[in-house]
């Protein structure tokens, strides 16, 4: 353990040496890292976080070419993420915040390992190779801060369901990527009259609530504001729903929520066929993957959640030649966005969920049940 922690210790050296010496504050405006400092350093001026026009003028006061801001769409319950951000500069704060998100990976890896019975394959380490994952890492997103959230659910919810509720909480900032579980933490209330892991969760949002009011006061009403004015639901987003919509009628909104409201309809419906034997660990997992494919709306990032179900069935299917084949072929599609650094709101990722949904499936079925010493548990 100690060696471990010598190793962990020095590649975070090593990663803020070279970032120390290659990164400058104009490279740092040139991710969606760039859009976070923003809001943090207007927070700590007292301005508003969502003012546009002074969000421009920030990036490109710090060296960041071109007219159009980058923006943060998260809701208010983000804010004392980002808070920190205000008191250093964008090179300091994006050695932090890369920092910061390597270390959330690799606490889910470790946990995700542990989760699965230790075994003596090192899979869990692929996080560091998943293409969601790595865009998150190269772009400063918050995707694996959500990972962080579904891991610690899963290893929680059995032993300490109210804290496994609150790890849900930075949910509050993209809940249309959770909107499936509800009927399913519902069903589970009303069979089981238990009310701690939505109890947790309640009181985990309404505490970051809270506290976005007294960091900002006036924080909701500006943040209605910028979505007014952003004019949001005219933008595409790379997601099952929006290409849906613009194919048929891009002006009918609504058509980009029926993957949404029928992903809702399939969890009631899988949680109660289940509800017997129903198992956060094992089938949370479809669940997440549906949830993230029917969204109406996120980035390519946003999928850096769904390893923890992409694991398992690489656990599940390690000796079928085919599924390896299969991940390797979405694996090296995906990473032709990643490094060709194709912008998030491309159409070129609207395959990227559905085909993690399909590959899951197809390990699933394809896969053998491992050795009961290998076997998924839940830690007691």
């Amino acid at each position: 353990m100690f060696a471990a922690a010598c190793i962990v210790a020095a590649g975070a050296a090593l990663v803020t040496a070279i970032y120390a010496i290659g990164i400058t504050d104009k490279n740092a405006t040139a991710r969606d890292y760039i859009e976070y400092w923003a809001d943090g350093q207007l927070l700590v001026r007292g301005a508003n976080p969502y003012d546009i026009p002074a969000i421009l003028r920030l990036e490109q006061s710090v060296g960041m070419d071109g007219s159009v801001p980058k923006v943060s769409f998260s809701p208010p319950v983000a804010l004392e993420l980002v808070l920190p951000l205000g008191h250093v500069g964008p090179k300091a704060g994006l050695i932090a915040w890369l920092l910061l998100e390597l270390a959330c990976a690799g606490l889910s890896a470790w946990l995700l390992w542990f989760l699965h019975g230790k075994p003596q394959s090192r899979y869990h380490l692929l996080i560091f190779a998943f293409p969601p994952t790595l865009a998150c890492l190269m772009a400063g997103q918050l995707g694996v801060f959500f990972l962080l959230g579904v891991v610690l659910f899963l290893c929680l919810n059995q032993t300490h369901p109210w804290l496994a509720g609150a790890s849900l909480v930075l949910y509050g900032v993209k809940p249309h990527l959770f909107l499936p579980f509800v009927p399913v933490l519902f069903l589970d209330l009303l069979r089981r009259r238990d009310l701690r892991i939505p109890a947790g969760l309640a009181l985990a949002i309404a505490a970051s609530c809270a506290l976005s009011v007294a960091v900002d006061p006036h924080a909701w009403s500006q943040y209605h504001q910028m979505l007014h004015s952003m004019r949001m639901m005219d933008v595409f987003f790379p997601t099952v729903g929006e290409a849906l919509r613009f194919l048929i009628r891009p002006g009918t909104h609504w058509l980009g929520f029926l993957p949404e409201a029928a992903a809702c309809l399939w969890a009631a419906w899988f949680y109660w066929s289940r509800r017997e034997r129903w198992n956060w660990a094992d089938h949370g997992l479809p669940l997440l993957l549906v949830a993230v494919a029917a969204a109406p709306y996120s980035w390519f990032t946003d999928e850096a959640i769904v390893f923890p179900a992409i694991l398992a069935a690489i656990y599940r299917s390690e000796k079928s030649l085919r599924a390896w084949i299969f991940l390797g072929a979405v694996t090296a599609a995906s990473l032709v966005g990643v490094f060709w650094e194709i912008p998030l709101p491309s159409s070129f990722y609207v395959w990227t969920a559905p085909a993690w949904l399909a590959w899951y499936l197809y390990a699933m079925h394809s896969g053998v049940d491992r050795q009961p010493s290998d076997a998924a548990v839940t830690p007691a």
